[in-house]
This record gives C-alpha cells, sequence and structure tokens, in this order.
C-alpha cells in the first residue's frame, strides 16, 4: 500500500515545464487499446492500496493502481463483488485503468457499468493540480460530471490517483440455460427475455448456442428455470468449446472466460472490433464471425475489415463501431466523431489538459 501521489504531481509538473508528453500507465494489460502513442512513462503501477472499505456502506476507495484480483479478494471477504464485472485482460489490471478504458463485464444491460459505479475521483489535471470530484464535492468544474468524464477518455484528461466506487452483494443463487439457435433468433429471444422482469443477469450469442445467465434470489432463480424450462448444466469440469455435454461444461467457467476474453473466439490473429449498438439489431454480414453478448447490444466481430465499411454497419444499426484490438494502430481506431461532438470534446481536453501532454492521440489523432 503505497501512495506515490505526490510524486506523480512533481512528474506533472516536470513534464509540463519541459513541454514533454507523457504515456500514462498502469498494469499495462490494456496497453493494446487504443492509438499508438509516444511520450515517456508515467508510471501508477506502484501507486497501490485500498484506501477506504465500508463494507455496511457497499462503498470502496482504491488507489488507481491497484490491482482488480486484490480489491475482488477484499470484497469477497464479505461476500460483496464489482457489480459491473471489470474484464483482466491479466492479473496485473488496475482499477484506474478499468476505469479509463471503460471495461465492463457480460452483466453491464443489467448491473451498470463502470461508469454507473464510479462516486468519485482524485486527479492531477494538466496543470499539476490534484483535484477531487464526486463524493462529498458534489460541485464540479464547469458543470462536468469529472468522475464519469474519465470513462473512456484512457488518460487523456488527467492521471487519475483514486477511485470511490459502489460494491454489492454476491447473488445468493446463479443459474445458467442453454438453447440451440441461429444469431437472428438470439437476438429476438434475448431481447425478449430481457423484457421481463426475471433475474437475468448475462446473456449472449456464439457459434449456434445462447448463454443466459440467471442471478439472485434462489427461489426467483430457481422459479425462472421452471418457467423457462431451458437446459440447466452444472457440470463441473473444464469448459469445452463447442461441447455441451453436462460433464464437460462449466457454465462458471464459461462467463469467467467471456468476462476476460479467454474464450477461443477471442484467441486470435485477427482484428477484433466491438460494436456497441441498438440490441436488436440484425447485423446479418456479420453473424458468423460474431459473438453477440450484453442481450443484444454489444457485438464483437474477429475478422479483416474496412473500417468505413464497418462504421456504416454500426450506424445503420444504431451504434458505434471501434477497432478494439490487432489491426493498424496508428490510424483511428474509434467511430468517426461529428464535428460538434469534435469541438466538445476538444473543449473538455483543453480544460483539464490545456498544453495537451497526456496520452496525445491516445484516443483520437485529433485529441
Amino acid at each position: 500500500m503505497t501512495d506515490l501521489s505526490k510524486e506523480l504531481q512533481q512528474q506533472v509538473l516536470t513534464a509540463r515545464d519541459e513541454k514533454r508528453a507523457l504515456s500514462i500507465i498502469g498494469g499495462g494489460s490494456k496497453s493494446f487499446m487504443g492509438r499508438e502513442t509516444s511520450g515517456s512513462r508515467l508510471d501508477l503501477s506502484g501507486h497501490t492500496g485500498i484506501v477506504n472499505y465500508h463494507p455496511v456502506e457497499l462503498v470502496m476507495t482504491a488507489r488507481a493502481g491497484t490491482p482488480i484480483t486484490e480489491i475482488e479478494a477484499a470484497l469477497a471477504e464479505n461476500n460483496q463483488m464489482l457489480a459491473f464485472e471489470p474484464p483482466r485482460f491479466s492479473d496485473a489490471a488496475t482499477i484506474g485503468g478499468t476505469l479509463a478504458c471503460n471495461q465492463s463485464g457480460p452483466s453491464r444491460p443489467w448491473s451498470g457499468s463502470v461508469r454507473d459505479h464510479v462516486l468519485g475521483v482524485r486527479l492531477i489535471n494538466g496543470l499539476g493540480e490534484h483535484l477531487k470530484f464526486g463524493g462529498q464535492v458534489m460541485k464540479n468544474v464547469a458543470g462536468y460530471d469529472v468522475s464519469r468524464l474519465q470513462a473512456g477518455a484512457m488518460g487523456s484528461l488527467g492521471v487519475i490517483t483514486e477511485v470511490s466506487l459502489k460494491v454489492l452483494p454476491k447473488p445468493a443463487a446463479t443459474k445458467t440455460l442453454v438453447w440451440d439457435m441461429d444469431a437472428q433468433a438470439a437476438i429476438t429471444f434475448m431481447n425478449q427475455l430481457s423484457a421481463r422482469p426475471k433475474p437475468v443477469s448475462a446473456a449472449c450469442w456464439l457459434e449456434g448456442r445462447l448463454y443466459v445467465r440467471l442471478s439472485g434470489a434462489l427461489s426467483a432463480v430457481e422459479a425462472t428455470v421452471q418457467e423457462w424450462q431451458g437446459k440447466e448444466w452444472q457440470g463441473k469440469g473444464a469448459f469445452g468449446s463447442g461441447s455441451l455435454d453436462s460433464d464437460v461444461f462449466d457454465s462458471e467457467k464459461f462467463w469467467e472466460q467471456l468476462r476476460h476474453q479467454k474464450l477461443d473466439f477471442f484467441n486470435q490473429a485477427l482484428p477484433l472490433w466491438r460494436l456497441s449498438v441498438n440490441s436488436t439489431a440484425q447485423i446479418a454480414s456479420l453473424d458468423s464471425e460474431s459473438l453477440i453478448d450484453w442481450g443484444g447490444a454489444q457485438r464483437w466481430y474477429r475478422g479483416e475489415a474496412d473500417k468505413t465499411r464497418m462504421e456504416s454497419l454500426a450506424t445503420e444499426a444504431g451504434g458505434q463501431v471501434s477497432l478494439f484490438a490487432g489491426g493498424d494502430r496508428c490510424s483511428e481506431v474509434m467511430h468517426n466523431a461529428p464535428v460538434v461532438l469534435q469541438t466538445i470534446q476538444k473543449r473538455i481536453k483543453d480544460s483539464f489538459d490545456p498544453d495537451g501532454i497526456f496520452n496525445p492521440g491516445r484516443l483520437y489523432s485529433w485529441m
């Protein structure tokens, strides 16, 4: 448990005086995301520790470099969890990087995203000021909800030093139902199920099968299983790709592998595209190479593709697309932003980082 905020603050002040860009990094587990960027390394991996944790109040504050594994271990002792199920691409994944890259797991449509669970942050801005937002400080600079602005900013607005989060109790029971069906039928079915007042906590489609997870009170979960008459799998072995044998399929491990992108689908040497779209949208041209998550609202596509075409497909489906991993990291990887939105984002960037020293170009070439 180490507080390096003073040292980090001094490094920012020095970089500003020298007009030198900084590349902010914690555990490095998400360094593949965003565009390639250059700059002196500003390392937060040593800035660690749980500052405050009040299980009764369901609130935790941790330094940005604190590993997710450490946070989840502390929560588990009190039968609590991070309900947005942050992905860990390695054990080095940190809470600061999770917020900066806006990463949430399979439960996101039902439990909320990391953005929804953030109560406050501490941040070093481009002037070297160590500021606090959220929590007891209710008024934010220039009317912005500064804590939530950090979600997905990829460090372009400042150096996150602390994150305060709400935490939740673990569910009493969890079960998984599985159906065989094609992608288009699964999208329709997932949306029908999600519209019902049932304890759905995850729903995804992969390789011709729909997986639906139920979590909550034991009575509610069991009643839903009986009503929906799906097939429940409780095998304790390792998850076997393409197999639903009850002695092989481990539903808990399946959701963990989906959450942390360890399924075979993700382990391919091809560009990975992430589409955030209308949950009912049909994108037939991508279905055969896709993984459909978040009840249809998040689609993953593995393959070589033209970014302009992918943006067109995403726009038609009511959303956006990004080149999540692989491919050309020097070109734009985020969905093209309208001029009006670019203007707003530049103004926000100038408010927090007037000299443009934090992760320049990581999010967009023009930031």
